[in-house]
């Protein structure tokens, strides 16, 4: 391929490297039209079966279906993602969204619920991992961490906003038009999937992005091969051209987990484990103790993630990561410390603040979070196995999320909220604990 002169980067490109290009906000878009899908799909199917009539438990076993096949699917995507493409994960990830929201509109009970929401499991974590892989791919290298910042934007919006339209959708004149929102959102991620087609013109993206750069090293060494009339494979641009003596089972499980992201992923699944009880919980327990409008927290949740993920960025690159999941411990810890205080609070008006503004916290909380162990677990990655560290990254939550909620579940029952939040502000506190042992002892 013939490289224009005009590819190549400014003194000011490389002083400043734009970050915000056309690819860049598809690729937040269709992270956003996803995690919409997955959170909704995830806070209004209990919902959707009560309303229509069928049993709590199926429900619990189609939320279960959904995790395992989100997990398994995570699992394989990382592997395909650095050795196949990322659109093509992206993609089939769409589709497969796409038929386990649409195919509830025709049949909706018993094991076909099974099945839909196996579907639903494994697009979301298709194209979720590979729009994650690809984030870090398009944007410049010197800005990875600020560029992940903004990429988890859309999925920290997804977060809070989601369950709330799910309630919304679920709560209208007919409840199966949860499955008809969940349905748009899945078909705007297939849409805008196709439009991901980076991995064919890579001199488009940013000169110091690393995809590009890997393109660049690539084609070097294909031309001085061409040159020296030396025979053997054509460097692949998508990766290392690294020797690999790993076999069977080792071989297998060095394909799907890239333990340079381990530093990343601990830390995230203890303080993930809060945000488990936020997504799933925080809505009962305002309706426990008659919280006249308990959807605003996730609404301030949403404008502090957004603020928090746009200021975020002047430092995301530039301060040690364990000063930044400082800023995360201690918003999550006083976020669920207002809502300890709300159980105990005699009067109403005053009940109905502090549940809400408690939002805020829990906003920054997540807004910081998400970004940092990301960056960690990418940034340690080789670039060439950024698609199984992502996979990895993303599988811990995944786990993290479903293994709380089930406990959470349980001590709300046996032991009240108060215990439970309580348990959950231990977590949290564990979270940075883990972080001061896995992190880095410099800045990345």
């Amino acid at each position: 391929m013939n490289k224009k002169m005009n590819d190549a980067p400014t003194k000011i490109d490389s002083i400043h490297p734009k970050l915000f290009t056309g690819m860049f906000v598809l690729i937040i878009a269709i992270s956003m039209a996803s995690f919409l899908m997955g959170q909704a799909a995830n806070a209004g199917t209990s919902v959707y079966l009560k309303a229509i009539g069928q049993t709590t438990s199926l429900a619990g076993i189609g939320a279960l279906s959904f995790s395992l096949a989100a997990a398994a699917s995570r699992i394989l995507a990382g592997a395909l993602i650095d050795t196949k493409s990322r659109h093509i994960m992206m993609v089939a990830g769409g589709a497969f969204m796409l038929a386990g929201t649409l195919l509830p509109l025709l049949i909706n009970t018993g094991a076909f619920f099974i099945v839909w929401r196996i579907l639903q499991g494994v697009g979301f974590a298709a194209t979720t991992t590979a729009a994650a892989t690809a984030a870090a791919d398009v944007v410049p290298v010197s800005r990875l961490g600020e560029g992940i910042g903004y990429y988890g934007l859309g999925q920290a919006i997804a977060m809070s906003v989601g369950p709330a339209l799910a309630i919304f959708l679920v709560s209208t004149a007919s409840p199966l038009n949860l499955y008809i929102g969940l349905a748009l959102c899945a078909a705007l991620a297939l849409v805008l999937s196709l439009f991901c087609i980076y991995e064919k013109h890579p001199m488009k993206l940013p000169a110091t992005s690393e995809y590009r750069m890997r393109f660049e090293k690539a084609e070097m060494e294909r031309n001085k091969a061409v040159c020296h009339e030396v025979s053997g494979p054509i460097p692949d641009p998508k990766a290392e051209h690294n020797v690999d003596t790993k076999t069977g089972i080792a071989m297998i499980l060095d394909s799907i987990f890239e333990p340079n992201a381990i530093p990343g992923t601990i830390p995230m699944m203890f303080i993930t484990t809060s945000f488990g009880f936020g997504i799933f919980f925080v809505g009962v327990y305002g309706t426990t103790l008659g919280v006249s409008n308990s959807g605003f927290f996730f609404t301030l949740a949403a404008i502090s993630m957004i603020l928090v993920r746009v200021s975020s960025g002047r430092f995301m690159d530039k301060v040690a990561p364990i000063k930044i999941m400082a800023v995360a411990v201690v918003s999550g810890l006083l976020g669920f410390g207002m809502l300890y205080i709300c159980s105990h609070a005699t009067d109403h008006a005053l009940l109905d603040a502090i549940f809400c503004l408690s939002g805020i916290f829990y906003g920054v909380s997540l807004g910081v979070a998400l970004p940092i162990n990301q960056t960690v677990a990418v940034k340690l990655s080789p670039a060439d196995r950024w698609g199984a560290a992502n996979g990895l990254y993303l599988l811990g939550n995944d786990i993290a999320i479903g293994i709380a909620s089930l406990i959470w579940g349980i001590t709300n029952e046996s032991l009240g909220f108060d215990v439970t939040i309580l348990i959950v502000m231990c977590m949290i506190a564990a979270s940075f604990i883990a972080a001061i042992i896995c992190y880095p002892k410099k800045k990345l």
